[in-house]
């Protein structure tokens, strides 16, 4: 499996303006406990990089992770769970706009859904929210490896019945963190839209 050969960690922020170096990133996203450091550690080959936890709402801020000395990845809370309740979820939803607002070195993002369970409500007001910037994004359906081939069957049913995506809408991937061809094929897809030309920024 080719790895990603060095991955560093930066900071962890709350605005865009608290980060000195910008470089061009790809963001993870998805409801609390979906897998979101567990896939960035495996596409880094090192599982230290991005603390995981069964407790979801873990990560709280916003993480950057230096790739090859090249680009960041993003590692972003989880929604779909706050102790806090309304504060939380107005703390994560204003933080998430600044962080999508005009932001050019925005190349990918990595929206995680858990392949066992259909997409929840939470999922689809965040797909809603995705698409309304056009930024290019892939769905990586997580945990694959859990599945039986019944259930496999039953992903692409799930993805259109609650969010009206399907293959010929929307770039899916099947991914496990234990699972170094759906890795290979989830690099594949990052690399490729690093290395794009900025000529889709519409702004």
């Amino acid at each position: 499996m080719n790895f990603y050969k060095k991955a560093t960690f930066v900071k962890s922020i709350i605005d865009l303006k608290d980060l000195e170096n910008r470089k061009n990133e790809v963001i993870f996203i998805g409801k609390s406990n979906v897998g979101k450091s567990s896939l960035i550690n495996a596409l880094t080959n090192n599982s230290k990089l991005a603390f995981t936890s069964k407790k979801p709402g873990h990560t709280r801020l916003l993480n950057y992770f230096l790739i090859d000395d090249s680009f960041y990845f993003v590692d972003s809370p989880g929604y779909g769970y706050s102790q806090k309740k309304d504060v939380d979820y107005t703390f994560y939803g204003d933080m998430l706009e600044k962080y999508f607002e005009n932001n050019k070195y925005l190349k990918l993002v990595v929206f995680l859904l858990d392949s066992r369970h259909l997409p929840t409500d939470d999922d689809y007001d965040f797909y809603k929210f995705l698409i309304s910037y056009n930024y290019p994004f892939c769905i990586a359906l997580t945990k694959c490896d859990k599945l039986n081939q019944s259930e496999k069957s039953k992903i692409y049913k799930n993805l259109k019945d609650k969010l009206d995506v399907t293959k010929e809408n929307s770039l899916i991937l099947l991914t496990s963190s234990k699972d170094d061809r759906s890795l290979l094929i989830l690099k594949e897809t990052i690399d490729h839209y690093i290395a794009l030309e900025d000529k889709w920024w519409k702004f």
